[in-house]
């Protein structure tokens, strides 16, 4: 059964990148989902670079309370640390997940923090 979801996220996932990549003047915002923490990072697709990144098992974070509450908080660090590197507008790329739960919250605590996507 696990494989088989697996396999869909995949091609759900190929799917969006297909359409999807990121610029130099509009980077890639990688949403990761595991079942410990929610990982967040900004893409360079021209040069195959990561730009900034967050997560919520780093040392640097300091959210607590609900998985949902720290992909918030997730969602607001990797904004203010990519306005930091004068990155305003990215693309969402939601990896294959459902726009959904802790995805949809780390989005609405990036919009909140500033990002235009």
């Amino acid at each position: 059964m696990a494989g088989k979801k697996l396999s869909r996220r995949d091609r759900i996932k190929k799917g969006i990148r297909k359409r999807l990549t990121g610029s130099e003047e509009r980077p890639r915002l990688s949403v990761f989902r595991s079942n410990k923490g929610i990982y967040a990072q900004v893409i360079n697709d021209v040069t195959g670079t990561t730009i900034v990144s967050a997560s919520s098992t780093s040392k640097d974070f300091a959210g607590t309370g609900s998985k949902s509450d720290q992909s918030v908080a997730v969602g607001k660090l990797v904004a203010e640390k990519a306005i930091a590197a004068g990155i305003k507008q990215v693309v969402f790329d939601r990896n294959g997940y459902l726009y959904h739960g802790r995805v949809k919250s780390l989005a609405e605590g990036a919009r909140e923090a500033g990002l235009v996507f």
